[in-house]
């Protein structure tokens, strides 16, 4: 990955910000038709497939925007790459399911989810994390929101990745506690 990194001081400014929405827009431009119709073809011309494949890459690329530069020809490869270990992973995945059945019976019973038990959840967490001191909340945002690797957030930080392996440890231990005085407990 070491041809894929950011190719200008100013890119490497513009992406030390964070990905944003001209990284996407850029990749979308760039490599988006020529990606679609590989994963189309890949999956014998099913586009909407493909679409999700293809969405699926670009939020992979998104992720490491801080290290990849959508304009440089040298990430095409990398995309492709991600592209075809995607399709194969689905191949894999409906080869593993056992054959769905066409019982209408047992498609009724099924729960429909209303999106209210997620938004229940999202607030304790966010409760809970309010309760957390600054320093851990900060650590666990790099790692988990954000996610980047103890390294990468001690370099951010700038504090040894012991620390940050500390902090995560700690904040962890703290974000369960206060989860679980809340009535949420982890599966």
């Amino acid at each position: 990955m070491h041809e894929l990194l950011i190719s200008s001081p100013q890119a490497a400014r513009n992406h030390s910000a964070g990905p944003s929405d001209e990284f996407l827009r850029a990749l979308y431009e760039r490599h988006g038709y020529v990606l679609m119709r590989f994963a189309a073809r890949l999956l014998g011309g099913d586009w909407h497939r493909a679409e999700d494949v293809f969405q699926e890459a670009a939020i992979r690329a998104w992720q490491h925007a801080s290290e990849l530069d959508p304009s440089a020809e040298a990430l095409r490869p990398w995309l492709f790459a991600v592209v075809r270990d995607l399709v194969i992973d689905g191949y894999r995945v409906r080869q593993a399911r056992p054959p769905e059945a066409d019982d209408d019976e047992s498609l009724r019973r099924l729960p429909v989810p209303d999106g209210v038990d997620r938004a229940l959840t999202t607030q304790v967490v966010v409760d809970a994390m309010r309760d957390l001191a600054p320093f851990q909340r900060e650590v666990l945002l790099h790692m988990y929101y954000m996610g980047r690797s103890v390294s990468q957030t001690a370099k951010v930080l700038g504090v040894p990745p012991g620390t940050v392996k500390s902090r995560t440890h700690y904040a962890m231990r703290a974000l369960r506690e206060g989860l679980s005085s809340r009535g949420l407990h982890a599966a």
